[in-house]
């Protein structure tokens, strides 16, 4: 599950504020229709979700109501329609805030902060022996602390996230480092025969970080 879904058709802007979530330590994917963001809520999911309302073909109203049928995910709808009319339709439709467009990003950012601590706060992530502290992005392997990158980090947690299931690579790598990354997939290759030198007994026999042949990873 990535943290924020953006659903907006302006790429400049899209990668703009993906650039500085991801900035913030969120894991982050980005749709320019309504029917791409449901496509990718519906295999990935993702805790919260920034929509536009106007969209090409479905709008952010349809994006919504289609998500509210299944999820209480967070919704955070960012648009120019600034109507009382438009507000109450979005939020009757299920929405949890309304935000006007053009708005701030450190207001932005600040909001979106503010949801993750009331509703996803966890400061530490304990998995056995291994121990993320979340906030100092901190590595700890039976309580001694253990030297990672920031992208070993955020791959380690991102496993650790989605426990017994298997990741395909491309999303592994698109959500860690970005689709518009100047980087290679093998990269994650590398990262992941790191992380096995840093939290696997024997790194050649992993118990926690498996590969699934041909598809991706999972945590045990």
């Amino acid at each position: 599950m990535v943290d924020i879904l953006i659903v907006e058709d302006n790429i400049e802007i899209a990668t703009l504020l993906s650039d500085f979530l991801r900035k913030e330590n969120y894991t982050v994917s980005i749709a320019n229709t309504g029917e791409k963001a449901i496509e990718i809520y519906e295999k990935y999911g993702a805790k919260l979700i920034l929509l536009d309302i106007m969209l090409p073909g479905m709008d952010g109203f349809a994006v919504c109501s289609k998500i509210r049928e299944t999820s209480n995910t967070h919704i955070l709808i960012a648009s120019a329609k600034t109507e009382k009319n438009d507000k109450l339709k979005g939020l009757n439709l299920g929405a949890d805030d309304y935000i006007e467009k053009p708005y701030d990003i450190d207001i932005l950012i600040a909001k979106i902060k503010g949801i993750f601590k009331r509703k996803y706060a966890l400061e530490e992530i304990v998995e056995g022996n291994i121990r993320l502290n979340t906030v100092k992005q901190i590595l700890y392997i039976d309580d001694i602390e253990v030297n990672v990158t920031e992208k070993e980090f955020e791959l380690l947690k991102l496993l650790i996230a989605n426990k017994n299931v298997t990741l395909k690579k491309e999303y592994l790598f698109n959500t860690i480092w970005g689709s518009d990354s100047d980087s290679e997939i093998q990269t994650l290759t590398v990262h992941i025969k790191w992380l096995r030198e840093k939290i696997e007994t024997e790194p050649k026999k992993p118990r926690h970080i498996i590969t699934e042949w041909g598809i991706g990873y999972r945590f045990e």
